[in-house]
């Protein structure tokens, strides 16, 4: 943070928060457009996001690192899925070799922000180290880069007899580093990634630990090396070599999931045959066995199979069934059996929140995100100079927010190229079917539907959840056409 920087109180655009979206944002806005001036502004002490706040045990990408990272800063190592340390180191890097980590400004949490057509600009109201008052700062547009859910609390369903049990309950968002789990029995309740993550890891010391689901998951494993990328980095400089395995494992990811989609008996048939194959004898199929197609909900990917090897040893076990109520001892279920343990982690999901809960205002009034389209999964129909990164459901994150990033620093340079003070999605008048913004049946975005602003059933309001699609609609097809409208 620079002294100009303090003293500045306009800007030409405000990026909000400094996790994956925001370092990637204000890459392409130094790249592209350098005589604009911008600032980061991360409500936390540090970069980072979401890996900067999970502390929990064996916390790793859920994605291949050769797509969760950064197209324009090489991944070098051959891991493809890595641990948070590393991914926090990377971001580090990052951050400081770029000179992003001199545009960000801590401990500034914005409350709110509210466009004004008179003075054609955002106006934010900042809270310094999250205390009430705070001051001012306006800009031009405004770029949300905040992620989808609640930094303060996670989702915890109400389980009765919850204060009745006598040892440690803790939720993976708020992870105690000081806990001691050697030796302990644990419950993890719960089946996505955070939980396939935490299981394995605790396994390695604990006495016994339990994977409480309510609903199976489909799992997959990967390697924890790529063979192939280990020889593409001997052979290639850096940059060349991470942008074949990127490419490569797009492509490949992409293939799968069309391939889910269209053949999800067979799909679901051969992650079971894996995961049989690799558990053994004590392998039971109603836990591998969800109630819905893959990618319906998101394929959890276990490195190794290090999940598969905790259950093969002993060391951890499935539960499928119901909660009936937390007891001194553990957890009673529907069925009767008792669960003891010394420990419970509650990873029961997340509390999903768009635009880290900040209210938008246009023009005196508070904007209902829900009775809105979001415009090429960019921006919202209806609100001016505004932006906002959301990745994908069915891959890497990384990949659609830095989509989204080009294409506002296309539609900045445009603006600026013509003279535009404004730009705003309008919808025309075309008929558009509505639907749920995030086509996905997961708990957390079920929960916070109404919530969110709608896409629609055609292009540009449709999000098609397809890498190769967006390239050509946000980075390839022009800034110009009916449904941005510009002003002077």
């Amino acid at each position: 943070m620079t002294d100009g920087m303090t003293n500045q109180a306009y800007y030409d655009t405000i990026i909000v928060g400094a996790g994956i979206s925001g370092i990637c944002a204000a890459y392409h806005h130094m790249k592209q457009c350098p005589e604009k001036t911008f600032i980061v502004l991360e409500g936390r002490g540090t970069l980072g996001g979401t890996w900067d706040l999970f502390k929990y045990p064996g916390i790793r990408s859920d994605s291949d690192m050769f797509t969760f990272g950064f197209p324009f800063s090489p991944w070098k190592s051959p891991k493809t899925i890595a641990d948070g340390k590393s991914i926090m180191e990377y971001l580090h890097k990052t951050a400081k070799d770029f000179g992003i980590d001199e545009k960000i400004r801590y401990h500034q949490k914005v409350v709110d922000a509210s466009w004004n057509d008179g003075e054609k600009q955002w106006s934010l109201t900042i809270a310094p180290h999250g205390d009430a008052g705070g001051y001012i700062l306006k800009c031009k547009f405004l770029f949300m880069c905040s992620g989808y859910y609640n930094y303060e609390h996670g989702y915890l369903p109400k389980f009765e007899g919850y204060e009745d049990f006598r040892g440690r309950i803790v939720h993976p968002q708020f992870w105690d580093t000081e806990l001691d789990h050697a030796g302990k029995r644990i419950i993890v309740i719960g089946s996505g990634a955070t939980a396939v993550t935490l299981v394995p890891t605790l396994a390695k010391t604990a006495e016994k630990v339990y994977m409480l689901q309510r609903t199976p998951t489909y799992i997959s494993s990967l390697p924890s090396v790529d063979k192939f990328a280990v020889k593409i980095q001997k052979i290639f400089p850096e940059r060349m070599a991470h942008g074949i395995m990127r490419w490569r494992n797009i492509s490949i990811s992409l293939l799968l999931y069309k391939l889910a989609r269209r053949y999800p008996e067979k799909i679901g048939n051969y992650l079971r045959a894996q995961a049989k194959k690799r558990i053994g004898p004590t392998y039971d199929e109603k836990d591998f066995t969800p109630p819905y197609q893959p990618w319906d909900q998101r394929v959890c990917f276990v490195p190794g199979g290090d999940l598969f090897k905790a259950i093969r040893s002993g060391k951890a076990e499935i539960v499928t069934d119901h909660i009936e109520r937390f007891t001194e001892r553990g957890i009673l279920l529907k069925s009767g059996k008792e669960l003891e343990a010394d420990v419970i982690v509650t990873a029961t999901g997340l509390d999903l929140r768009l635009l880290g809960g900040i209210q938008l205002n246009i023009n005196n009034k508070p904007l209902d995100p829900g009775n809105h389209y979001v415009y090429r999964g960019a921006m919202i129909s209806g609100v001016p100079n505004f932006a906002f990164a959301i990745g994908y459901i069915n891959a890497s994150w990384t990949m659609k927010v830095d989509l989204t990033s080009r294409f506002v620093v296309k539609v900045l340079n445009h603006m600026s190229k013509n003279g535009y003070t404004v730009v705003t999605p309008t919808m025309a008048e075309d008929r558009v079917t509505p639907e749920p913004l995030l086509d996905f049946n997961s708990g957390y975005v079920m929960r916070a539907e109404k919530l969110l602003p709608k896409q629609g059933n055609k292009h540009p309001w449709k999000i098609y959840q397809n890498y190769f699609r967006d390239f050509i609609s946000l980075n390839l097809e022009t800034v110009r056409d009916k449904y941005l409208v510009y002003k002077k």
